[in-house]
Parts: C-alpha cells; sequence; structure tokens
C-alpha cells in the first residue's frame, strides 16, 4: 500500500522521543504556546512522532486544553467533564462528538457575526479594543444567555422528537419483541 503524499498546505510538525516539537516549515523547534498560536491564527497544521509518523495532532491539542484549563478560568465544569467522560463506550459516543462539534461551529459563527456587526459600531476592527469587548459583551451576555437557554431548550425537544421516532421505528420493525411501556413521549401511557 502506498503512502498518500503530504498536503503542502499543511504545515507538518514533528515531535521527537524527548518530548520536542520541531517545525519543518521554519526548521526550528517550537514549543506548545507555538502550537496554539497556530490554532488561534488558524492555521492548518498536523503533529506527527518523528519516528513512528503516528498522528499526534489531537493528543496535542488536549496537551493546549489541559493547560488551559489548569492556569487560569477553566472553560470546562467537573460536572460538564463528566457528563462527556460517561460518553466515551456508550453508544451515542459518536452522535455525541458530532452534536458538540456543530454546537461549538454554530456558536463560533454567532461570535463572528457579532463581531461583524461591532465593526460598524466602532468604525472599524482597530478601534474595537479587548476593553470595547468587554464593555460590549457585558450588556449583550443576557441576550447571548438568553438565546443559548432557548437553543438548549430546543436541542433537547429535538432530541426528544427522535427518541420517540426510533422507539416507534424500533417497534414496527420488532413488532415481536416485548418492548417497555412509556417512555419520553409515549402516547399510550
Amino acid at each position: 500500500m502506498t503512502e498518500a503524499a503530504p498536503d503542502a498546505s499543511v504545515r507538518l510538525i514533528k515531535k521527537y522521543p524527548n518530548r520536542r516539537l520541531y517545525d519543518t516549515q521554519t526548521s526550528t523547534y517550537i514549543t506548545l504556546s507555538d502550537v496554539k498560536q497556530l490554532v488561534l491564527d488558524q492555521e492548518a497544521f498536523r503533529v506527527v512522532d518523528a519516528k513512528s509518523a503516528d498522528d499526534l495532532t489531537r493528543s496535542i491539542m488536549l496537551q493546549i486544553i489541559l493547560e488551559e484549563e489548569s492556569g487560569g478560568v477553566p472553560m470546562f465544569s467537573a460536572t460538564m467533564l463528566a457528563h462527556v467522560i460517561r460518553f466515551y463506550g456508550h453508544a451515542m459516543q459518536g452522535v455525541m462528538g458530532s452534536y458538540l462539534e456543530k454546537n461549538i461551529q454554530a456558536f463560533t459563527d454567532i461570535q463572528e457575526r457579532m463581531a461583524d456587526q461591532s465593526k460598524g459600531l466602532y468604525g472599524g476592527a482597530n478601534q474595537f479594543s479587548p476593553e470595547n469587548w468587554t464593555q460590549f459583551m457585558s450588556v449583550q451576555t443576557p441576550m447571548v444567555q438568553n438565546m443559548m437557554n432557548s437553543y438548549v431548550e430546543q436541542s433537547k425537544t429535538l432530541f426528544a422528537q427522535m427518541q420517540d421516532k426510533m422507539q416507534e421505528q424500533s417497534k414496527n420493525l420488532f413488532p415481536g419483541f416485548p418492548f417497555p411501556m412509556g417512555g419520553p413521549g409515549d402516547k399510550t401511557k
């Protein structure tokens, strides 16, 4: 089997056994902070084990998250992390990963739209300082929270409807199987 040619637009970073990261584009050793900056700059990159060529990109990103969570104000509560851990090995693991990814993308899209709209308010991106963002978000936070709560409620309803539909389809597919009575939206209660 032949290996696919590497994508030239993706920056290659090699991780050596001594845990050092080598950026093949700049021919220099870099730190985890430098990799974080690549993520912030939305630069496409791939981290591989220098010896085995195994892809380590996800593991490096998880290290960055761990450092961020350890140092400052954590983004993930212990309850939220426990929920995520419980999905590993669960039948819904694949669905949960996709669900989280799509929701983060939706949140990012909203954030970008707010940034675009704010440029018009403050006469361009150069005048929108971190202090202005803080002031702007302090006014917007209640509205964003209400919008997110509404979205979560809609998601719950959608999941309950999906579960009802799946249960109904299962009953139709396996009519002789003794399904328990009652469920989130069972009309036969």
